[in-house]
């Protein structure tokens, strides 16, 4: 186990490993017994989210933003199902199934699982780059164009704006699961400065989200308590 039992993984990496979502996973979750101690690790962690798994075997895990719970999420549970080789993880929505394929690891989720998000289209890839972080405006803001509309490929940036610290999500599953809804067919997002999520619509309203997950070194600091 890790400096103390946090893993920090990057999920959604690009195709040469690179970039990704931050995410701290805290493999024993009962050293943070309730919501309070683990809301205060997540704040000071300051990843996008933090997971904390509550049963290794059964997959039943906790996700946290730096100032909230969250009841799904897509990159905490593609990661830790990757981190856990687990085939169902448990957040509190419900069973989240999970495949390997390669290098890819997929959930299958539902778009009523995400917490809302604002959907704005851009003309062009161009005017998604040039965005400030973040842009004026209240509310989760997910920006994307088409770069190339034939294939599914989608240029994205996400901005929680919220007073969190987190200006900009470097590659947000919840997101791509509404976009995938809304636009009915599959994607290959680029999202942030290079992290890609593909997503496939399946049966009865299911989509499946999938990526790949690298390893990184702990934070300096034990967790151990």
């Amino acid at each position: 186990m890790a400096d103390g039992g946090i893993e920090v993984l990057r999920v959604f990496c690009g195709g040469d490993g690179r970039h990704g979502n931050a995410l701290g996973v805290v493999r024993e979750g009962g050293h943070y017994p309730d919501e309070a101690s683990r809301q205060a690790l997540a704040a000071e962690l300051g990843f996008s989210e933090t997971v904390f798994v509550d049963d290794p075997e059964r997959g039943f895990v906790d996700i946290y933003t730096p100032g909230l719970r969250l009841p799904f999420a897509g990159h905490p549970l593609v990661g830790a199902a990757w981190l856990l080789d687990l085939e169902l993880v448990n957040p509190p929505v419900g069973e989240v199934w999970v495949r390997q394929d390669g290098e890819f690891t997929w959930i299958t989720a539902r778009p009523e699982w995400s917490p809302p998000r604002v959907l704005r289209r851009y003309d062009t890839v161009a005017e998604v780059d040039a965005l400030p972080a973040p842009p004026p405006g209240e509310g989760w803001l997910y920006a994307w164009a088409w770069d190339d509309e034939s294939a599914g490929r989608v240029r994205a940036r996400g901005f929680p704006r919220r007073d969190d610290g987190i200006v900009e999500d470097e590659a947000t599953g919840a997101a791509a699961l509404l976009l995938t809804a809304e636009l009915g067919r599959a994607l290959n997002i680029t999202q942030g400065r290079g992290s890609q999520i593909l997503t496939a619509p399946g049966p009865d309203g299911w989509i499946e989200i999938g990526g790949r997950v690298r390893q990184f070194p702990p934070p300096l600091r034990s967790l151990t308590r």
